[in-house]
């Protein structure tokens, strides 16, 4: 792994410097690095997409792993480092790897050709959530996600009803799949330093969550959110509340589940799963 030194001879040896509007904080600590791999489980031959690899400083480690490794980089300095330094042994698309600042970009769905893969990733902060939402919602192909990311989107992707950070990511990430907390890594471990703590989270989705129209499900979610304070009753029409659900709740105050069972109930074209469909609850 590279040492804080060898990233700033890297650079220093093309005269360059690290850009702050491409959210360039390279990491630069061992251990940290070390995490990452191991939270991405990666096995020998396993596809993994890697976005914003910098210097390649986590690129080289997922290759010492046995990775096939796919790095989207923006920056053309900087992928042309990772190119010095591993050759054939990464495949480098160069761009921004979000089209329209929504979807992953064509180059990158060409490069993964319909292939399981798995992110693992140091991710351009300014990034971080579309990404993650587009894999989880539009990309069944994704076998996980590991990032490093801002603190606050962490806590905000994990956060429970009834908690500031609650929001439509909490609630896509709970129903679409799993998410864990892998560790929290200080500015210290960045150059340069960021002003913001971040933190390694590990998303894995469900297979069996059963949402015929993911997408569908998260324009709702986001619907409702976007007046949150709002009762339920007054966003979606008193009369067109289904029976059980309390049209004076607020979205926030409802569990991931109870707001599936609300979303089944108002698109009644939305297939129900068999058994154990999600019930109403006030939580």
């Amino acid at each position: 792994m590279q040492t804080l030194t060898e990233i700033k001879e890297l650079l220093a040896s093309r005269c360059l410097s690290p850009r702050h509007r491409l959210g360039q904080n390279f990491l630069h600590d061992h251990n940290q690095l070390r995490k990452i791999v191991a939270a991405g489980e990666i096995s020998p031959g396993d596809l993994v997409l890697e976005v914003g690899p910098g210097t390649g400083t986590l690129t080289e480690a997922l290759v010492e792993a046995g990775a096939e490794v796919i790095a989207s980089e923006i920056d053309r300095e900087m992928a042309s480092i990772v190119e010095s330094r591993l050759g054939d042994r990464v495949r480098l698309v160069l761009g921004d790897c979000l089209d329209r600042r929504r979807h992953l970009s064509p180059e990158i769905l060409e490069a993964l050709d319909s292939r399981p893969f798995r992110l693992v990733a140091n991710l351009p902060y300014q990034a971080a959530t579309p990404l993650l939402m587009d894999l989880l919602i539009r990309r069944p192909n994704c076998l996980g996600q590991v990032a490093l990311i801002q603190k606050e989107v962490a806590d905000r992707l994990a956060s429970e009803s009834g908690c500031r950070e609650y929001g439509p990511i909490s609630v896509i990430t709970a129903v679409l799949g799993s998410i864990r907390r892998v560790t929290v890594v200080p500015p210290g471990c960045f150059w340069p330093q960021p002003k913001v703590t971040s933190a390694v989270i590990a998303i894995i989705p469900n297979a069996e969550h059963g949402v015929e129209d993911p997408e569908a499900f998260a324009d709702f979610v986001g619907d409702l959110f976007r007046t949150r304070r709002k009762q339920i009753g007054t966003i979606l029409g008193r009369d067109r509340i289904p029976e059980g659900f309390d049209p004076c709740h607020r979205p926030e105050q409802l569990q991931p589940a109870s707001l599936l069972a609300l979303y089944r109930a108002y698109r009644p074209d939305e297939p129900r799963p068999s058994k154990d469909a999600a019930q109403p609850s006030t939580g």
